[in-house]
């Protein structure tokens, strides 16, 4: 009963990143690599409903350079840190790839895609930050 009681007690640790994070920082470096463009990164921490710590978001003019920056950050996060996505959507179409390493989720999208979808627009409480190389 005591031990019921203490487990009860207890607050769930919660492991907060931020921008000077290994992974935040070899994702966005993975992006630059393959040319990604109008990358930003949406700070969601202070968002009580937010999913993940960050979004970062960008677009490449072709499937071809969606799948080679998609590459590009598993290949070289797996490197630096050793974590692996917990999560891969649209890699068969390449429209829109959401790469989800639960603190960080990565949308990286086609120009068109990125239009109609507004990601930015919908999480426009988050704190906003450009990435240019």
């Amino acid at each position: 009963m005591a031990q019921a009681t203490f487990l009860k007690n207890q607050t769930p640790s919660v492991r907060r990143l931020h921008k000077n994070s290994k992974l935040f920082k070899t994702i966005i470096r993975a992006i630059q690599e393959k040319k990604g463009e109008k990358i930003v990164s949406l700070d969601l921490r202070k968002i009580p409903e937010a999913v993940a710590d960050f979004f970062v978001v960008c677009e490449a003019s072709s499937s071809i350079q969606v799948k080679a920056i998609a590459d590009s950050i598993t290949e070289q996060v797996k490197a630096q840190t050793g974590e692996l996505p917990y999560k891969e959507e649209g890699i068969s179409v390449l429209q829109w790839v959401l790469i989800d390493y639960i603190n960080i989720v990565v949308h990286i999208f086609q120009p068109e895609s990125r239009a109609f979808y507004r990601l930015e627009e919908m999480w426009s409480d988050a704190l906003r930050q450009d990435h240019e190389e």
